[in-house]
């Protein structure tokens, strides 16, 4: 018979399994700015930044497996609600309520191994001020940002990325400008004594960039910027 503690410990053990494997992710921060919401981390191979559905971009951290699993869900979801409803009921708060309970579903069951993911969520708003961030964690909770959100393996990582950009105002920058920024403050995280970086790059990894236009005459949305004179 379980009892309370060894659930507990269960949990808790669980936890420090996904933590230790998420520390090795190369961070992601997105932030509002004029033209947007502007996302930025380093990458391998494979893209870390994804179209989820018009007005809604979604980057993770964790096993590429998982990460690919949640962002195929997301996108039928949120197709399905389009489909079913209409495009204005796809939801930023509707998608992150409907992806947290498989999510959690997964941490609390012992047959299985949990979802190694942490999970950003963005949806551009009409204006600056209603642009909304949804950070969904391994065990199925998420928190709601405005502003801006910066996704971590780390405490440390977090806290240096922060550091490095809590005196920027981004609801008055360029683009360009905010580029530059985020890429200064992810190498903070993943390299906070510089030790690594070469020539602003990390090694084996590439800067990676898209933003989720605020222009309403814009058909589509996310824009990957691969070019810094798009």
């Amino acid at each position: 018979m379980i009892t309370p503690y060894d659930w507990q410990e269960g949990m808790g053990h669980r936890a420090e399994f996904v933590e230790a494997r998420l520390k090795a992710g190369a961070p992601v921060i997105a932030v509002s700015i004029p033209d947007g919401i502007l996302l930025a981390t380093y990458r391998g191979q494979a893209s870390k930044l994804h179209e989820i559905y018009d007005r809604i971009a979604y980057s993770a951290i964790g096993m590429q497996s998982d990460v690919e699993a949640i962002r195929v869900a997301a996108v039928e979801f949120c197709h399905q609600e389009g489909f079913r409803r209409s495009e204005d009921d796809v939801t930023l708060q509707r998608l992150a309520t409907r992806m947290s309970e498989p999510v959690k579903r997964a941490f609390g069951d012992f047959r299985s191994a949990p979802i190694v993911v942490r999970s950003l969520f963005a949806e551009v708003g009409p204006t600056l001020e209603e642009d909304l961030y949804y950070m969904l964690d391994f065990d199925g909770d998420y928190a709601v940002r405005r502003g801006m959100s910066i996704l971590s393996g780390s405490k440390e990582a977090f806290d240096a990325m922060r550091q490095a950009i809590q005196d920027v105002d981004f609801t008055k920058i360029a683009r360009v400008d905010a580029e530059a920024q985020l890429r200064e403050a992810l190498i903070k995280g993943m390299d906070p004594e510089g030790a690594e970086a070469v020539k602003g790059d990390m090694p084996e990894l590439v800067f990676e960039s898209a933003i989720l236009r605020r222009d309403h005459q814009t058909t589509r949305k996310f824009l990957r910027l691969a070019d810094p004179n798009i």
